[in-house]
């Protein structure tokens, strides 16, 4: 089997991993809940991985991420934590809808809602952004990298736009936490929102939103916290704020090795490799008769290909890839609607190719020939 689906899990994991979930979960307590053994051992597991983080993302204070199941939780908190009715709020079309569907919520309550235009290669243009500023616009929410083509946004730039102008700014780094540089304090991010199973190479079920400090987010959940019991109110105090109730601490045991995997390996590395790849599929491909490509490969992207062979559908293809040649993709809409939209990809929904390091170059040229045998029919 090839896994070429890394964008939606990565599949395989560092050995470490698996030893650190299986040992957690034969000794790891409840974190927070006792002053045993067990309990303090996971205490420390989850702060020495709240320390790899903050380190990682250049967050600061390790009390400033906290835990969450993925990035979909991470993004509803600060989308519901941070905006409500009356505030005006700019995204793109390149977002999930782990970002669109909560601001569509908000909208329908009373939000103002700016959804940035894509080009046909599923670009924005930067100077659409100030155009779009009104005196009641509290901040801008945005992917770091297209989940459907692998573009990357320049969130520096709109980081610092954001400072000069007082706005908040959330960015999503499904794609890209783990594998591309992210310097909250450099970048002007006040809210990063990430998943620990994609390129943090951690177990499902694990994620983190890391908030600068002077930040509030409102909780999404509120309920047991291990302090302040007698309080009618939920700690306000970072991460308990936004950590009620039991953390998948097997789960974080296995993103903590993870992280001391990317450290050790480097993530400059890990890159390379996976854009290297990226680009020997691209190249294999893109002057086949009847296969488009999707997105902008003239800068830094990625490591994702998303295409279609002729009119064929494209559940039809990854079909055909999984049951005669054993590579794995997915197809559809990826919960990228907007982007099919600019795209004009709606109605076929798109094939991606997204690569890990873990991956081989002979893997990847069978990837091509398969390719190559569909397209001529």
């Amino acid at each position: 089997m090839i896994y070429l689906d890394n964008a939606a899990t990565s599949y395989q994991k560092p050995e470490a991993v698996y030893q650190a979930v299986q040992e957690a979960m034969h000794h790891m307590g409840n974190s927070g809940r006792g002053a045993h053994g067990a309990s303090l051992d996971a205490s420390r597991q989850i702060y020495s991985a709240r320390e790899l983080l903050a380190e990682l993302f250049h967050a600061g204070d390790p009390s400033r991420v906290a835990f969450t199941a993925n990035s979909t939780e991470s993004l509803n908190m600060a989308v519901f934590g941070l905006f409500g009715p009356g505030d005006h709020v700019i995204t793109t079309m390149l977002e999930h809808n782990s970002v669109l569907r909560p601001l569509y919520l908000l909208e329908e309550a009373g939000l103002e809602l700016t959804i940035l235009p894509a080009d046909q290669n599923g670009c924005i243009c930067y100077e659409n952004i100030e155009k779009a500023v009104r005196p009641n616009t509290k901040g801008i929410i945005c992917t770091h990298a297209s989940n459907l083509t692998g573009n990357m946004v320049d969130i520096g730039r709109i980081g610092r736009f954001c400072r000069k102008k007082g706005l908040l700014f959330v960015v999503d780094a499904s794609q890209t936490a783990g594998v591309f540089d992210i310097n909250m304090e450099e970048m002007g991010i006040d809210v990063l929102c990430f998943t620990g199973h994609k390129g943090l190479l951690g177990p499902q079920g694990t994620g983190g939103i890391c908030v600068r400090q002077g930040v509030a987010v409102r909780p999404l959940i509120v309920g047991g916290s291990g302090v302040h019991s007698y309080s009618k109110a939920h700690p306000e105090d970072m991460p308990t704020a936004l950590e009620a109730g039991t953390l998948n601490g097997h789960g974080i045991a296995g993103l903590y090795a993870a992280l001391r995997y990317i450290k050790e390996t480097g993530m400059e590395q890990i890159r390379e490799r996976e854009l290297s790849l990226m680009r020997q599929f691209y190249d294999g491909v893109r002057t086949i008769p009847g296969v488009t490509i999707y997105g902008d490969f003239t800068g830094q992207r990625a490591p994702i290909v998303s295409l279609n062979i002729r009119d064929y559908d494209s559940g039809e293809v990854a079909d055909e890839l999984a049951y005669h040649y054993e590579i794995y993709t997915r197809a559809g809409a990826h919960c990228a609607p907007l982007m099919h939209r600019a795209l004009g990809t709606e109605g076929t929904g798109a094939v991606r190719f997204s690569m890990s390091h873990f991956n081989t170059e002979a893997e990847i040229d069978e990837a091509v020939r398969a390719v190559h045998e569909i397209a001529e029919g």
